[in-house]
């Protein structure tokens, strides 16, 4: 063989491996991308549902409409979100603003035994459970694409083509502070 083919065939190579390259990181930004996806529809499905609980929680607790303003701001601010992060940081505002509102309603004994309402908080704990599971599977989707966005030799080809390192859905600062604090209630 020639150099010329020899040249070739190994220039071939490279290319052919920078496809595969291209390829892994496509894939792997849309299965993050699609795992996003799947959160929102969790998501949605505690929105949709949080209108319900705060009504059955305000027949016994009319005197803590801070806690209900609280959620419904929250909600609106979710719902509103543009971008990703900005959906990230509300949907955390909103469990914790849901987390308050449960714990107000520990403290009213007919309100626990009101069927609606229990109801309400077994489907809110079905949810909440499979947006925990949809967030570790995002979260998982995220590390593996950053971790090929960053490697070697990929992060050459996720360069050249602007593959960005993603950030991953947790609770934030704000809110970690507030989870290592313990939900507080008070009726003043």
């Amino acid at each position: 063989m020639s150099g010329t083919v020899i040249t070739l065939i190994v220039v071939g190579l490279v290319v052919f491996y920078g496809i595969i390259l291209y390829n892994r990181l496509v894939a792997l930004r849309l299965r993050r991308t699609n795992a996003f996806a799947d959160i929102d529809v969790q998501l949605k499905q505690r929105a949709d549902l949080v209108p319900n609980l705060v009504e059955t929680v305000k027949g016994y607790a009319t005197h803590e409409s801070s806690i209900f303003t609280a959620v419904t701001e929250a909600r609106a601010a979710a719902s509103k979100a543009s971008n990703p992060q900005e959906r990230i940081a509300a949907e955390n505002a909103l469990g914790m603003a849901l987390t308050n509102l449960m714990a107000v309603a520990e403290n009213y004994p007919d309100l626990k035994a009101n069927t609606n309402f229990l109801d309400l908080q077994r489907e809110l704990a079905d949810i909440e459970n499979k947006i925990a599971a949809s967030r570790r599977f995002f979260n998982n989707a995220t590390n593996e694409y950053n971790t090929s966005v960053q490697q070697f030799p990929s992060v050459i080809i996720a360069r050249f083509f602007k593959f960005n390192e993603e950030t991953f859905f947790d609770v934030g600062t704000e809110q970690r502070a507030q989870l290592e604090q313990g939900v507080k209630v008070s009726f003043n």
